[in-house]
């Protein structure tokens, strides 16, 4: 190249390189001591340990002839055996594999890849499984998920109890592919894929015999293949991820056996003829997902076998036959897909089991279209474009183990909640209580990317004082927005013991969190394992614990257990919030997971640490150590009427603060944080960054717990315009 640059193209093919007018240089096999290190990397170093297995690991390498491909492979398979009887046994079947096979021929490395495709159990599906891999382009990037769904659908994985035993049975069989090296882990995360030769060798395992596969994926073809290659004995065809714009209106492949056929990612494909299906009269498996069909022909419907159907991302579908004859339907996943309507016939599909109506323009579900379908695991609807559903109809579905569906109506929500305390809950739901039109600034709670299995959001609703706010028994992520009247303990009206994140935004009528008082008989283990806690734009909120004394006693008591997981607090906003936690907090084992605290823009914030009871305050007299082990994050930004960061007696103990931001509080007289000494002399072990910006009146004023603190932090001091002061150490 021009840029003195050179190109290095490998392939297996000397044909290729000739063609391509290369220099051609031949990577010779590995040699003996690295191709036994190679396996030995693999395999595992502890097969040392087996009494007399050295002779037949020498053997079992050389028979793979130095080919790296096959070394990896191999070792794979034989990755945990223990018994030397099953290594001879081994070397035994890996002898047969090679037997006859002509030195650097393309069969040399098939045949020593099949062994380990061979050691795989024939009595299970397995290799079943593997195979189906191939169906995939090349070096194509898998998602766990979307594979293991396909083998459930195509019954490679087994029938189970629940979706999620499938599952855990699918990642098992996943893993077990990858222990071998016949799968390699993918990027992005949770994803697998096939390396080339070993996809190469799959498919020609079923390019003959019975159940063949034909396989055209990722060829950037324009047209389907020509029918006298669709043999009446094919079992399964890909063509996904081609260009094929259309199907002929005289094509109709003779396929009397054809079970799956995958035509995925073909974005110009508008038009499929009348006929097309006409001769695929078993098929079971059908995706056209990621397509641009306008309109499914109406042969679909006499595909009385199907039992998949996927049209994910066509955006443009506009209109699907009746679904009616479909009886053998499992499966219909409408993810993205343009419908406007609900499709005719979905109530009769008695079998389904699985249904995405996730669709942006299906905004209505005719009333009863759900309730009959009562073998239904998982229902999916849009969470930003939601489809309405009503609560006595979702409640019905007894088999439910996903669900993802907006409620208009809180009494539909509730209706459903209620039933659902009742009986076996679903594993996964996200539910959404409250219309599109109400979620103004919906984008803060659309892209939820935490991965919490159990949330319920909240957006726009009136819950009133005789209204029950009843929220599922196992809830893990809460979050409310613009809901108005939400008195002092409708939230947590009862226990939530797998709660770990609370987001209230802008709910008019929020006066605390968590209400105590010594009369209470509730333990609140509600916040026992809470581990984010979000408040903001919460302008009626007073108090996040509000500590009562009744006439019976005067000391309120508080769990020692509440907020004893929680890593982080947000606070943003609440213009009369006036104390983050009182003092009785932190006497038993509450805050000591704490790891970030943030408030801003709280102008009647008074003390972040402060006492219940103003008569404590008053009486008083010795040092209180406030201890926070894991606080690392201190926030404190525009805190107009922050008078103390803790009591005038406290000191806070932080050993693992690594962060501390003071920003625009000027009624602040004094830094009670102990940051630490080192042979008699400030230092700051633990903390990178400390920033502060504020008059210089104020700073000069400054009170720290350690005078020294502040005479090292002087170097650091930068003067702005002469009035405000801005100390920056560390990189903020």
């Amino acid at each position: 190249m021009e840029n003195g640059c050179k190109i290095v193209i490998t392939s297996r093919s000397i044909d290729v390189c000739n063609y391509l007018r290369c220099q051609v240089v031949k990577v010779p096999p590995l040699p003996e001591l690295e191709s036994l290190n190679l396996f030995l990397d693999k395999v595992g170093q502890d097969v040392l340990r087996i009494p007399n297995l050295e002779q037949i690991l020498k053997l079992m390498v050389a028979e793979c002839a130095g080919l790296p491909l096959a070394i990896v492979v191999i070792a794979g398979s034989m990755r945990g055996v223990q018994d030397i009887s099953e290594w001879r046994n081994a070397l035994r079947e890996l002898r047969q594999c090679v037997v006859d096979t002509e030195k650097d021929s393309e069969d040399e490395i098939f045949n020593r890849l099949k062994f380990s495709y061979d050691r795989l159990p024939k009595n299970s599906s397995i290799q079943e499984c593997f195979l189906y891999c191939s169906l995939y382009p090349e070096d194509w990037n898998i998602t766990r998920k979307d594979l293991i769904e396909n083998w459930i659908c195509e019954g490679t994985v087994q029938k189970l109890g629940s979706r999620r035993e499938m599952h855990d049975k699918g990642n098992a069989i996943l893993n077990r592919l990858l222990n071998c090296c016949l799968l390699e882990e993918a990027y992005p995360k949770e994803s697998v894929k096939m390396h080339d030769v070993v996809r190469d060798m799959a498919l020609h395992i079923k390019s003959t015999g019975p159940g063949r596969f034909m396989v055209k994926a990722g060829m950037r073809m324009t047209k389907i293949p020509d029918e006298d290659e669709w043999n009446e004995d094919l079992d399964k065809v890909s063509l996904m991820e081609n260009v094929i714009s259309y199907i002929p209106q005289n094509v109709s492949p003779k396929c009397l056996m054809l079970s799956t056929l995958i035509l995925e990612g073909n974005k110009g494909l508008r038009q499929i003829s009348e006929c097309f299906f006409a001769n695929m009269p078993m098929l079971k498996f059908l995706d056209l997902s990621r397509t641009d069909i306008e309109v499914l022909p109406n042969s679909i419907c006499n595909l009385e076998y199907l039992t998949t159907l996927i049209l994910c991302r066509c955006w443009n579908l506009k209109r699907m036959p009746s679904l009616s004859k479909l009886k053998a339907l499992k499966k219909l996943d409408l993810d993205g897909a343009g419908l406007r309507e609900t499709p005719e016939g979905i109530e009769m599909l008695e079998n389904l089991e699985y249904l995405d109506l996730s669709c942006p323009n299906m905004r209505v579900l005719p009333r009863g279209k759900i309730s009959k379908l009562f073998r239904l695991q998982y229902l999916r609807k849009h969470r930003i474009f939601p489809t309405e559903i009503r609560g006595e109809e979702a409640a019905g579905l007894k088999m439910l183990e996903w669900f993802e569906g907006t409620f208009d109506l809180l009494k539909d929500f509730s209706s459903f909640v209620s039933k659902l305390n009742h009986f076996e809950r679903p594993s996964h739901y996200f539910i959404k209580v409250g219309g599109a039109d109400k979620d103004k600034e919906g984008h803060f709670w659309k892209f939820n990317n935490n991965d919490l299995p159990k949330q319920v959001i909240l957006i726009g609703c009136e819950i009133r004082e005789e209204d029950e706010l009843v929220l599922p028994d196992d809830l893990q992520d809460l979050r409310i927005e613009s809901c108005n009247a939400v008195g002092d303990t409708s939230i947590f009206q009862k226990d939530f013991t797998q709660l770990r994140t609370c987001a209230l935004k802008n709910c008019v009528g929020l006066r605390c969190v968590v209400s105590l008082s010594s009369s209470s008989s509730t333990s609140l283990t509600v916040m026992n394992n809470l581990e984010v806690l979000t408040l903001e734009r919460s302008l009626s909120l007073r108090d996040v614990v509000k500590v009562e004394k009744t006439r019976a006693s005067l000391a309120p008591t508080i769990s020692p257990h509440i907020f004893s997981n929680l890593k982080q607090l947000r606070v943003c906003y609440c213009l009369n919030l006036k104390k983050l936690f009182p003092c009785e907090l932190l006497q038993g084992q509450g805050l000591q997971n704490l790891e970030l605290i943030q408030v801003k823009d709280c102008w009647g914030m008074e003390e972040i640490i402060g006492w219940a009871e103003e008569e404590k305050r008053n009486q008083t007299t010795t040092p209180i150590l406030i201890t926070l082990p894991k606080l690392r994050i201190l926030e404190l930004q525009v805190l107009l009427g922050l008078k103390r960061i803790c009591p005038e007696r406290g000191v806070m103990v932080c050993e693992s603060l690594n962060s501390i931001t003071i920003s625009q509080c000027l009624q602040v007289k004094r830094i009670p944080l102990c940051l630490g000494r080192e042979n008699a002399q400030p230092s700051f072990p633990a903390v990178k960054s400390i920033f502060i910006l504020n008059h210089k009146k104020w700073w000069e004023s400054l009170e720290w717990e350690n005078p020294d603190d502040k005479i090292v932090l002087l170097p650091f001091l930068k003067y702005i315009g002469g009035t405000l002061v801005s100390i920056e150490y560390g990189s903020v």
